[in-house]
């Protein structure tokens, strides 16, 4: 699979949004209610992306080729939950028929690389307990299970699990490239 990541902008807000709609309807299906998937929109979503994107505190980055964006990841300062860690993946998606083909954990390291040039030292992500690939996937850069606790989605109570790498090295063993050579700007 050919693609590149780059440092996502604000002219990527919509097509962030439709991976993340995508994203969620097509690895949430029977785990959130329907109608909580049903009422996301790229429309609102494209709104709600363009202030993070914006942002020098947020770290965004896509994953494209040449159709376009098909995966991003954005991550910073830590916003909840594992004490002694100083740095968040916030959210990762990726269309369904371009996972596992290695984009995910391109971007991943790209953010982790990123949060430790700023000087971070450690990070969390916080993922549904029922989304068993991506806890697969996290675990599989190294991350380690640090807490657990109730979300309410749509109506659900669902166990939403906090997987952390103490050292960001961590996230970054395994890499292939240095993912500095994959950024733009």
């Amino acid at each position: 699979m050919d693609f590149t990541i780059r440092s996502a902008s604000v002219e990527d807000a919509k097509a962030i949004a439709f991976v993340q709609v995508e994203g969620w309807r097509s690895t949430y299906g029977g785990i959130v209610p329907d109608a909580y998937l049903a009422a996301m929109d790229v429309e609102s979503g494209t709104e709600s992306w363009k202030s993070p994107l914006e942002s020098s505190e947020v770290a965004a980055f896509v994953a494209e080729d040449a159709a376009g964006v098909f995966g991003f990841i954005c991550g910073g300062k830590l916003r909840e939950g594992g004490e002694g860690y100083d740095a968040e993946l916030y959210a990762i998606y990726l269309l369904q028929d371009r996972q596992r083909g290695g984009a995910g954990r391109r971007l991943a390291c790209t953010l982790a690389e990123v949060l430790r040039q700023q000087g971070f030292k450690s990070m969390v992500v916080w993922v549904l307990e029922e989304n068993r690939r991506a806890v697969a996937f996290y675990k599989s850069l190294g991350a380690v299970q640090i807490l657990q606790k109730a979300v309410n989605i749509g109506g659900a109570e669902l166990s939403d699990l906090c997987l952390g790498w103490a050292d960001l090295d961590c996230c970054l063993q395994g890499q292939v490239e240095a993912p500095s050579k994959h950024l733009d700007g």
